[in-house]
């Protein structure tokens, strides 16, 4: 049986009180979640645009600095300049169908059922998701003694909190009529280590809709 290479950095403990950049995409890069459009106008940017780079092989731009199919943590201490605003904005937004609502409403229910997490900030793409996930043992801590409880509470690692938002996002998405719908069987991260990273990442996730254009999992065939 051949190894499936490793996601996450080798020897870290990701149930770690840290800030985590997370993305994850859906199967097959199938645009399920809905379209960015042009603010205001309504058009559907999904439509071949004769200016994009597109490689015809695989349909990722060559010139994009991480390969989405290369883990992007293999080098911990990636250059957070990577996420800095880019000058090929456009004014778009992304408009959620239904099964892009239940992915954007389960980030909402991950941080309720755990108490140890916050949500920084999140987007809900056409074919994948961004999310700066913080985990805070003593958020649990200090909710346990509002509630005098004595009941410790074991903190989930990355892979498992993940895991429960794509599980039932899935379930829930399937309910609502798409059988077929599924998650890619990983995820990449970044472990947040600076300010400067933590504000270039979420600048790069509310800017997201309006560098879909070139964005590295923009797909032109799906």
């Amino acid at each position: 049986m051949k190894n499936r290479k490793g996601n996450r950095l080798k020897g870290y403990d990701y149930s770690k009180d840290n800030l985590y950049f997370v993305t994850s995409c859906v199967k097959n890069m199938e645009r399920s979640f809905g379209d960015v459009v042009l603010v205001g106008t309504g058009r559907d940017l999904s439509v071949q645009n004769p200016n994009n780079n597109i490689n015809p092989n695989n349909n990722i731009n060559p010139n994009n600095k991480i390969n989405p199919n290369k883990n992007i943590n293999q080098d911990d201490n990636i250059n957070p300049d990577f996420f800095e605003e880019k000058n090929d904005k456009i004014n778009a937004e992304i408009i959620l169908n239904e099964f892009g609502i239940i992915a954007n409403n389960q980030f909402e229910w991950l941080e309720n059922n755990y108490s140890y997490i916050v949500l920084h900030s999140y987007v809900v793409m056409p074919n994948h998701i961004h999310a700066i996930i913080e985990i805070g043992s003593n958020k649990s801590k200090t909710l346990q003694k509002s509630l005098n409880e004595n009941v410790e509470i074991k903190i989930k690692s990355l892979s498992q909190i993940l895991g429960a938002y794509k599980t039932t996002s899935s379930k829930l998405i399937h309910k609502a009529g798409f059988i077929d719908f599924a998650w890619h069987r990983s995820f990449h991260d970044h472990i947040i280590r600076n300010e400067k990273s933590y504000l270039n990442i979420i600048n790069y996730i509310e800017n997201n809709p309006s560098t879909w254009l070139k964005d590295k999992f923009y797909n032109t065939n799906n």
